[in-house]
């Protein structure tokens, strides 16, 4: 994957045409079918694996007719890249020279993206022979494959390309094919207000409705982060940091409005495009390696925040999401208005340029404008609450979680530029949290619990989630202080132990929802599946609050689901409860890669060090989990001031910072 360019394949690397296989760009299925024959019989593929998130590797061997014994003379390399080009290499050890028949057929249904994922692609269509390979049109669209060296027989009406190759003894020959993606010019990208190709109506399982994929052209932009490093006692958490990033970089889109602005897109496959909340999450968890990912995110959605007077105004749009089986949709334009300000405020304490900063202020001001108006009472609903979806309510945990952060740091954020609404935020934030305390707990036997939401007349409901880790993450405040909590530290420490018992850790990180609750699934998008974004949420959230031992336990488990998949972690997988010998069980619809769950595996190997930042004060800290729970760790390549940062941590949860920023003070 090299956003706006992906290829889908079994580990052959055979492209059959079923199911999702192919090369697509820029939204479009521009190749469905590529299949290699060679001496008559297809090669034997004996590995196939992914050499970076960009690129695939396929290995087989090639049997000729009358071959005798168990070892191939001639091998077969196949190499895909994301961006449309493929290079088969046959080399052979025989003695004598070889020549041998190659087939490849190809062919495509220039399908949309989305309508190939919910199983609704179009007919395979008719090529017609150009220059030295094949063109498929549709619709203002044309695929068009070219080869080197050129085939010596094409046949248009099977889609063919034919060669002969002479291969001498210990010689090699290379096919190289280029498969691009040509417009018509009232298709070009800009030429439709959405940015894309006009929808079907494929949507992706647990949204509302569909984000057309952007159509993105120019050469793949650099990263907008540090190339950072981790080497630690358990090598797999190093395998994980770096796999991490290279499929965030295999999401890097550059925004259509102003290309040299970068954000990661949501998801292969259900969210190729921009998605508001996971590219604020994104960008958030990624603070530790810069800020020019923020940057760029934070000035896309700046552009896409309302503008005309009115109820919504200030409010940056997203679409609905699925919210399990006891509450309507979830609106992730409320929850990336609400994140707005704060990854604005908490870039600025890792080194975000007051200029850079000063450019953004007035968008977040927009955004917590329309937070306080949003909670003013409505109908019969509770005061003082950010109603998600808006205006009716529920009024959700989390929503009131972010709400609150949003104007702790919003209002730090303010004060810090000599705005005069810095004290109303807080006192807004102070009367919150004090009805919060009263309104979301619900006491039982077992110590309480918090209130999932409360319904539009108030009423508390009980279900236990892994959403209720939101009410941990209080946010970065200056001199490295954390925001207070919504709730007390008797509270908290109950939600912590909540969050690390057998009812929601299954072992490989948080179920969505309890598994005593009425409507659990493990398969429940949010009603049980393991949300590895919220986990990490969790982790980062329990360290800060000094739960080392929930904390570490959480932060193993994603490890070990990681090992499982790979080091790519999918968006979520089944809530099953982990057992001797078992492994997490992938869940069918989860998008994979996942911007959130890369992003928060890279957030959960490095909130085990405890970095806190205020680059405007000149000070760092650094507070690591006592227990050491991957023992001996050693960043290098972070970023704290747009500067090199470096942090070894001992077996013995033992801090020291080996690079840093000059003028950079360090405290404890």
């Amino acid at each position: 994957m090299a956003l706006p360019g992906l290829a889908v394949s079994p580990p052959t690397g055979q492209l059959t045409g079923h199911g999702l296989d192919g090369c697509y760009r820029d939204g479009l299925r521009i190749l469905s079918r590529c299949e290699v024959r060679a001496a008559g019989g297809e090669p034997l593929v004996v590995q196939g694996r992914l050499a970076a998130a960009d690129r695939a590797r396929f290995i087989g061997t090639v049997r000729k007719a009358g071959e005798r014994g168990p070892d191939p003379d001639i091998r077969m390399e196949r190499l895909r890249s994301a961006d449309g080009t493929e290079q088969l290499t046959f080399r052979s050890s025989a003695t004598r020279h070889v020549r041998i028949p190659v087939e490849i057929r190809l062919g495509t249904d220039l399908a949309e993206l989305g309508a190939v994922a919910v199983g609704l692609p179009g007919p395979e269509l008719r090529a017609a022979v150009h220059g030295s390979g094949l063109r498929w049109s549709a619709s203002g669209a044309h695929a068009v494959v070219s080869a080197v060296p050129a085939p010596q027989d094409v046949l248009a009406s099977a889609g063919l390309l034919r060669w002969e190759l002479d291969l001498a003894p210990g010689g090699h020959r290379t096919i190289e094919l280029c498969v691009r993606l040509d417009l018509d010019a009232d298709d070009a990208p800009g030429a439709h207000p959405s940015g894309g190709r006009r929808p079907r109506g494929a949507r992706a399982p647990g949204t509302r409705n569909r984000v057309p994929v952007p159509r993105l052209r120019g050469d793949r932009p650099p990263r907008p982060w540090s190339p950072a490093r981790l080497e630690c006692d358990d090598h797999r958490a190093d395998a994980l940091l770096a796999g991490s990033l290279d499929d965030l970089y295999g999401l890097l889109v550059r925004d259509p409005a102003e290309p040299l602005d970068t954000y990661v897109a949501g998801g292969f496959p259900w969210r190729c495009g921009l998605a508001p909340a996971e590219a604020l999450w994104t960008a958030r968890m990624l603070l530790p390696l810069g800020t020019r990912l923020a940057a760029g995110t934070l000035r896309a959605l700046a552009r896409t925040q309302q503008a005309t007077p009115g109820a919504e105004f200030g409010r940056i749009p997203g679409a609905l999401r699925d919210a399990g089986p006891h509450a309507p949709p979830s609106c992730t334009g409320i929850e990336a208005t609400l994140l707005f300000p704060t990854v604005l405020a908490e870039a600025r304490r890792w080194g975000l340029p007051d200029q850079e900063t000063e450019r953004l202020l007035p968008a977040a001001e927009r955004c917590l404008r329309w937070m306080r108006i949003a909670s003013e009472t409505t109908g019969t609903g509770p005061g003082g609450y950010v109603p998600d979806p808006a205006p009716d309510g529920p009024y959700r945990c989390e929503t009131q979680a972010h709400a609150h952060r949003a104007a702790l740091l919003g209002a730090d954020l303010l004060a810090g530029f000599g705005s005069s609404d810095a004290v109303a935020l807080r006192e807004w934030a102070t009367d919150l949290r004090a009805r919060f305390r009263t309104d979301f707990w619900l006491e039982d036997r077992a110590g309480g619990r918090p209130a999932a939401w409360l319904t539009a007349d108030g009423r508390p409901l009980p279900h236990l989630g892994s959403s209720a880790a939101h009410l941990l993450d209080t946010g970065l405040l200056g001199g490295g202080t954390l925001a207070p909590g919504l709730l007390d530290a008797a509270r908290t420490d109950q939600l912590a132990r909540l969050l690390h018992g057998p009812a929601l850790d299954t072992g490989w990180g948080l179920r969505g929802l309890g598994a005593k609750e009425s409507g659990y699934n493990p398969f429940g998008h949010r009603s049980g599946a393991v949300r590895v974004h919220e986990t990490a949420v969790a982790v980062a959230g329990l360290a800060a609050a000094g739960h080392d031992k929930a904390a570490g336990a959480l932060a193993r488990g994603v490890l070990d689901a990681a090992a499982s998949f790979g080091h790519r972690l999918p968006e979520m997988y089944a809530g099953e409860q982990r057992t001797a010998g078992g492994a997490p069980v992938p869940h069918p619809a989860a998008c994979r890669p996942a911007a959130v769950a890369a992003a928060g595996a890279v957030q959960t190997l490095i909130a085990l060090a405890g970095l806190r930042p205020d680059v405007p004060a000149g000070t760092v800290s650094v507070r690591p989990l006592g227990t050491a729970p991957l023992g001996a760790m050693q960043f290098t390549g972070l970023s704290v001031a747009e500067q090199p940062f470096a942090v070894r941590i001992s077996r013995l949860g033992m801090g020291m910072v080996e690079a840093a920023a000059d003028g950079l003070q360090l405290g404890s």
